[in-house]
């Protein structure tokens, strides 16, 4: 790793050192990553992950898996967040709503048990293109320290490779909100469809990197983009079909793009 990257690491570290953290833990690179970090130079680390509908449950389990690994205690909180009409009505700014009542439960777990800051993994990729949750973070208090040492993702899985973390090379994955078009209402049948149809897709096609876009009684599926010749097997492709309609879709249908993050966005960029 570059010494200029390094010391954007150790100013991470220098941002930790000696307080009681506690990390907004998905299980993905990015709060694996900082968690380490925090394990290193923190007075205390505890994980906080918030249990939710829209948080899919291999990724739930996957945050567990990962909390052992880093041997780092973890603390699991469920939140109702269709409660929200802001985040059920899907506008533009979803996002800033979720993001807003997220910070808000972890805020407020900070201060009951005693800890010093709260800290996010949204790191200097995050602040391209439409991203209103990070300013509801940046509002609320929440600290991201990668993002204010200028970390890229890339650099973030450099860094993780080198400490040998499981989760590296993960593909990312948003809540399962995002799977729904500006102005679709969100609801818990709706969600449990997309994810339903996601694992499918995991384990009919063995790929790693899946989003099921919900457009009515159409779905819409993207794989990472060298994972797309996966796709190309008929047998399997029924599987897909008869999985898809069994869950409440009548079409199904193959994004020939690939995976590439805020495709949901790409409606901004044309209105």
């Amino acid at each position: 790793m570059d010494t200029s990257v390094r010391a954007k690491f150790d100013r991470v570290r220098n941002l930790l050192r000696g307080k009681r953290v506690i990390v907004a833990f998905s299980g993905g690179v990015d709060s694996a990553t900082l968690a380490f970090l925090s394990k290193e130079v923190a007075a205390k680390t505890a994980l906080l992950t918030v249990d939710s509908v829209t948080f899919p449950r291999s990724e739930l389990e996957l945050s567990r898996s990962v909390a052992q690994e880093l041997d780092i205690p973890i603390r699991i909180v469920e939140v109702d967040e269709l409660a929200n009409e802001d985040l059920v009505k899907n506008a533009v700014d979803r996002c800033y709503h979720c993001k807003k009542e997220l910070a808000s439960v972890w805020l407020e777990h900070a201060r009951l048990w005693g800890f010093d800051m709260v800290v996010d993994g949204t790191n200097a990729s995050d602040v391209q293109g439409h991203r209103p949750g990070v300013r509801a973070l940046q509002e609320a208090g929440v600290v991201s320290p990668f993002k204010e040492a200028g970390i890229t993702k890339d650099e973030i899985r450099e860094f993780a490779r080198e400490r040998g973390l499981s989760v590296a090379d993960r593909p990312p994955m948003a809540c399962l909100s995002s799977r729904f078009p500006y102005g679709t209402e969100i609801t818990e049948e709706r969600v449990g469809m997309v994810e339903s149809l996601e694992q499918a897709v995991r384990e009919i096609f063995d790929v790693e990197c899946v989003r099921a876009r919900f457009h009515g009684d159409v779905v819409r599926i993207e794989v990472g983009r060298h994972e797309r010749k996966r796709f190309f097997d008929v047998k399997k492709l029924d599987r897909l079909a008869a999985v898809a309609k069994s869950v409440g879709f009548r079409y199904v249908t193959f994004d020939v793009e690939g995976y590439r993050t805020g495709a949901m966005d790409e409606v901004l960029e044309h209105a």
